[in-house]
């Protein structure tokens, strides 16, 4: 499987398959509710590796990822588009689009052993526009 995570924005960036290892899609419903309750969020994880910059490119997608948690919640950069696409043997298995997502929490680990480090994404979406969400696949990349 192969992720690829644009984020579309005034900070724009994206996340390719040789950055992501895995990606997690979130549908949170309060467990003490015995029906559909209204308190649902919707979240996105990703995870994946702090790649060296290659070929000269000095643009670390993930650095732009860490700037964008940082932005304060009064600023409308806060929320930027964010679109995950899931692809398996040529084919769009799911594509997700959030049109006003968040970062919740952002986490870096670097270790001296691997020479690379890891990152953690976890994005949501604005909870007055879970309706906007879309979700799409089985068509080819």
């Amino acid at each position: 499987m192969a992720y690829i995570v644009k984020v579309e924005g005034r900070n724009a960036f994206e996340l390719t398959q040789e950055t992501v290892e895995t990606v997690k899609f979130v549908t949170d419903i309060p467990k003490d509710s015995n029906a559909r309750a209204r308190d649902t969020g919707a979240t996105i994880i990703v995870t994946g590796k702090i790649r060296t910059a290659a070929d000269g490119d000095l643009a670390d997608s993930t650095l732009k990822a860490a700037k964008w948690s940082l932005i304060p919640a009064e600023s409308a950069d806060a929320y930027q588009k964010v679109t995950v696409t899931t692809i398996a043997a040529g084919q769009v298995v799911r594509q997700i689009t959030y049109p006003d997502a968040f970062v919740i929490d952002y986490k870096e680990n670097f270790k001296d052993v691997a020479g690379v480090g890891q990152f953690t994404l976890t994005v949501r979406q604005k909870k007055d526009k879970l309706d906007q969400i879309q979700v799409e696949g089985g068509f080819a990349s």
